[in-house]
C-alpha cells in the first residue's frame, strides 16, 4: 500500500527511473533536485543524482529543509518534503511549507505535489494530500492553502476531493483552503 514517508535512499533506483519519465525541461523541478541549505540554492541532474552517496547527500539535505533552525536560501521557508512509495517503488512528491511568505500567500499556498507520470490517475494525488493534511496539523496549519493552475482539471478535483473549498481566482490560480484537524 502506498505510504506518505521522508525522503529515504531505498528508492534510489525507482526515482532516477520516474525522473526519466519527465520530459526534460521539468526533469529537475518536478523531482524536487533542489534543495536550499545554508543559505545556498544546489541543484542536482540525474547525473549526479545516479551516484548513490550524491543521492544519500540530496536525500539528507532535502529532509533538513524541515528543521525551522535552518539556514535557507532567501525567500524559502521551511518545508517538509514527504515521498509516496510503495515499498521500493517512488511515485510522487509532496513538499508542505511551513509559512506562508507573501507571495507563497497569493499564489503558492502550503503544499504542493505532483505524481510521476506513470502513477496518474490512480488516486495518488489525492491520496498523498490526505495523508499530509496529520502532518501540516502537527505543524500547526490549520487550515491549509492549495492552489493550481485555473485549467488544471485534476489537481482541482483532488484538491476538492481532500476537502479544499474554494475561495477565489488570482493571476490565473485556483485558491483552496483545506481543514487539516478532523474533530
Amino acid at each position: 500500500m502506498p505510504t506518505l514517508v521522508e525522503p529515504t535512499v531505498a528508492v534510489h533506483r525507482s526515482f532516477l527511473l520516474a525522473w526519466d519519465e519527465f520530459e526534460p525541461e521539468v526533469q529537475s523541478r518536478w523531482m524536487g533536485a533542489e534543495t536550499y541549505i545554508g543559505g545556498e540554492t544546489e541543484r542536482w541532474d540525474r547525473e549526479q543524482l545516479a551516484e548513490p552517496a550524491e543521492f544519500e547527500r540530496f536525500v539528507a539535505e532535502t529532509r533538513g529543509s524541515a528543521d525551522p533552525d535552518a539556514v535557507l536560501a532567501d525567500g524559502i521557508v521551511p518545508y517538509t518534503s514527504l515521498w509516496l512509495v510503495d515499498g521500493d517503488e517512488w511515485l510522487g512528491r509532496l513538499s508542505l511549507r511551513h509559512e506562508l511568505t507573501p507571495p507563497l500567500l497569493e499564489l503558492g499556498g502550503h503544499i504542493g505535489y505532483c505524481v510521476r507520470p506513470s502513477a496518474r490517475r490512480r488516486g495518488y494525488a489525492t491520496q498523498m494530500l490526505v495523508q499530509s493534511l496529520p502532518v501540516a496539523a502537527r505543524l500547526g496549519i490549520d487550515p491549509a492553502l492549495l492552489t493550481c493552475d485555473a485549467d488544471n482539471d485534476a489537481s482541482r478535483r483532488v484538491i476538492q476531493a481532500a476537502g479544499g473549498e474554494f475561495e477565489d481566482e488570482r493571476h490565473g490560480k485556483l485558491r483552496f483552503w483545506v481543514a487539516t484537524h478532523t474533530s
